[in-house]
């Protein structure tokens, strides 16, 4: 696998909150950002899983988003 290197700017205190954590963690900085960067690339796709797959609902069912937002009042309600 190649790798390229990138410089990356970062506000001096979440920096200092990256390098504790990375020393508690006993890894580098670089680890503990790729590792990050990689659990923001997943969890953006399931959400876009999330979203399409509420789309393709909402079309096959004709739903529009205020019957979704009626139906969570309605469900909001009945809890209480």
């Amino acid at each position: 696998m190649a790798v390229s290197t990138v410089n990356i700017s970062f506000q001096e205190d979440l920096l200092g909150q990256i390098d504790r954590i990375a020393k508690n963690e006993a890894r580098t900085r670089s680890e503990l950002i790729r590792e990050a960067a990689r659990m923001y690339i997943e969890r953006k796709k399931k959400w876009e899983s999330i979203f399409a797959y509420g789309e393709s609902l909402s079309s096959k069912y004709k739903f529009t988003e205020d019957d979704v937002n009626k139906e969570i009042q309605k469900y909001r309600k009945e809890k209480k």
